[in-house]
C-alpha cells in the first residue's frame, strides 16, 4: 500500500501537497474573516471556521472513499452518476431551499447540499465517458450534438434557479471538446455570441443589426472575384446573429434577476454619466468596490494576520465565500496575493502535465475536465474580486467557505489522481 506500486506510493504527492496547502490557506483566511470571539475554540462548530473544519474532515473522508474504490468504477457508472445529478437538479424546483435569492440547495438540517457542485463532477465524468467510447467520433455532427447536450443540460437546469454563475462554469467543458478535436469554428461561434451579447447590451439590437448589415456590405463589396461565398448560408448566419441579438434583451430582462442586471450594467459601463457610475460602484457594485479598497489597503506586505481593518469591520460582504481573496490582499499584501496566484499556477500546470501523460483516453479527458472546471472558477473569482469581471457568485476552489464546494471540488480532483495512480499500477 505504501510502496512505489502501492496505493499511496502511486499518488502524485506534489498535487496533494498543493491541494492541502490551498485548503489550509483558505481556512486561515476564513478564520480571519469570521472570527468574532478569540476565546472560542477553533473546533467550535457553531462558528463558520469551525464548520469549515468539519467540511474539511468530510472532504478527507471523501478522499479515502475515492482512493479505495476500483478505478474502473468511475468510468463504468459515469452515466448513472450524471443521471442522478440531473434528477437532483430537477428536484430543486420542488424541494429546493432558497438562499440569497437562488433556489440552489437542499436543506439536510445540519448541511445544505448544492447539487450543482455535484453535477460539475458528474458532467465531467459523463463527458469523458462519452468521448472515450470507441464508437464516438467527435468529427461526426450527431456525436457533437450528444456531447453538447451532456454539457448544456445541467447548465440550462441551473440557469433559472437563478444561478447564472454556476451555469456558466459548464461552458468551460468546451475546452475538453476542443482538446479532443472538436472543430474550431465552434469556438468562433462562441466568441461571436459573447461579443453579440455585450454589444447588444451596450448599443441595442437596432445598432447591432445595422452593424451586421454594414459588415455584410463590406464583405461582399471588397471580396476578390475569385472568392466564392455561399449567399444563402451567409444570409442565414447573419439572420441567426440578429435573432440572437433580439434574444439577449429578453434573457437579460426576464431570466436574470435585477442584481445580475445591475452587475452587468456596472461591468459594461452602460451608465455613461461618470458621477452616476461612481454612485453605482458604491451601491450596486459595493462588494467589488470594497474588495478593491481592501486589497489596495494591504500594500506590499499587508497589515498582518487578524489586523485587516476592512476585514474586521465587515466592509466586504461575503468575504469568507466569493470575496475571500480580498482578505488575502488586505492582511498579506501583494506578497500574499502573488503567493496564492503562484501556488494556483503551479497546481494547474501540474494537472496539465498529469493529464498529458495519461495513456487512457477516459483518464485524459476527465483530467482536462477537472482542469477546465477549476481554472474557470479561479479565473472568474479573481477577476470579479479585482473588478475585471462582473460579480456572478463563483467561489475560489479549495479556498472559499462552503461544504458542497470543498467536498465536491476535492472529489473531482482526487478521482483524477486515482485514475492517474492506475497508470503506475499498470506499469505505464
Amino acid at each position: 500500500m505504501f510502496g512505489r506500486r502501492g496505493l499511496f506510493g502511486r499518488l502524485d504527492w506534489l498535487t496533494v501537497f498543493l491541494y492541502a496547502l490551498l485548503v489550509f490557506m483558505g481556512w486561515v483566511n476564513i478564520y480571519s474573516t469570521t472570527l468574532s470571539d478569540p476565546d472560542l475554540s477553533i473546533f467550535d462548530f457553531s462558528t463558520l471556521y469551525g464548520k469549515q473544519l468539519f467540511f474539511m474532515g468530510l472532504a478527507g473522508v471523501g478522499i479515502v472513499f475515492v482512493l479505495f474504490i476500483e478505478t474502473n468504477f468511475f468510468e463504468r457508472f459515469a452515466s448513472i452518476f450524471y443521471i442522478a445529478s440531473i434528477v437532483l437538479l430537477l428536484g430543486l424546483f420542488v424541494f429546493g431551499k432558497t438562499i440569497a435569492g437562488a433556489t440552489s440547495w437542499y436543506d439536510l438540517g445540519f448541511f445544505n447540499l448544492q447539487p450543482s457542485e455535484l453535477a460539475k463532477m458528474t458532467t465531467a465524468l459523463a463527458l469523458a465517458k462519452y468521448l472515450s467510447d470507441i464508437q464516438t467520433d467527435i468529427k461526426n455532427r450527431r456525436h457533437q450534438l450528444y456531447a453538447l447536450v451532456i454539457i448544456l443540460l445541467p447548465a440550462l437546469l441551473i440557469l433559472p434557479q437563478p444561478d447564472p454563475g454556476s451555469s456558466l462554469i459548464y461552458f468551460s467543458l468546451f475546452f475538453v471538446l476542443f482538446r479532443e478535436g472538436f472543430p474550431l469554428y465552434y469556438l468562433g461561434i462562441l466568441l461571436v455570441m459573447v461579443i453579440l451579447f455585450a454589444t447588444t447590451l451596450m448599443y441595442g439590437t437596432v445598432w447591432v443589426s445595422i452593424g451586421l448589415v454594414m459588415l455584410t456590405i463590406l464583405i461582399f463589396g471588397f471580396k476578390k472575384k475569385s472568392t466564392k461565398i455561399p449567399i444563402l448560408p451567409f444570409i442565414g448566419i447573419m439572420a441567426a446573429a440578429v435573432l440572437f441579438s433580439f434574444s439577449v434583451r429578453f434573457v437579460f430582462d426576464n431570466v436574470f434577476e435585477q442584481r445580475h442586471r445591475d452587475r452587468f450594467a456596472l461591468w459594461l459601463r452602460l451608465e455613461k454619466d461618470e458621477q452616476k457610475l461612481e454612485e453605482i460602484r458604491k451601491t450596486i457594485g459595493y462588494n467589488t468596490y470594497q474588495s478593491e479598497k481592501a486589497i489596495e489597503s494591504g500594500g506590499f506586505f499587508g497589515k498582518g494576520f487578524l489586523e485587516g481593518t476592512r476585514t474586521k469591520g465587515d466592509f466586504v460582504p461575503e468575504q469568507h465565500t466569493d470575496y475571500i481573496f480580498s482578505s488575502v490582499g488586505e492582511e498579506w499584501g501583494f506578497l500574499g496575493t502573488a503567493s496564492v496566484i503562484l501556488i494556483f499556477s503551479i497546481f494547474f500546470l501540474r494537472l496539465i502535465y498529469i493529464a498529458e501523460r495519461q495513456k487512457n483516453d477516459f483518464s485524459r479527458m476527465y483530467g482536462y475536465g477537472v482542469i477546465s472546471i477549476l481554472l474557470i472558477h479561479y479565473f472568474i473569482n479573481i477577476g470579479m474580486v479585482i473588478g475585471l469581471l462582473p460579480t456572478i457568485g463563483v467561489p475560489l476552489p479549495f479556498f472559499s467557505y462552503g461544504g458542497s464546494g470543498l467536498i465536491f471540488f476535492t472529489m473531482l480532483l482526487f478521482i483524477f489522481l486515482k485514475l492517474d495512480s492506475n497508470r503506475l499500477k499498470d506499469g505505464i
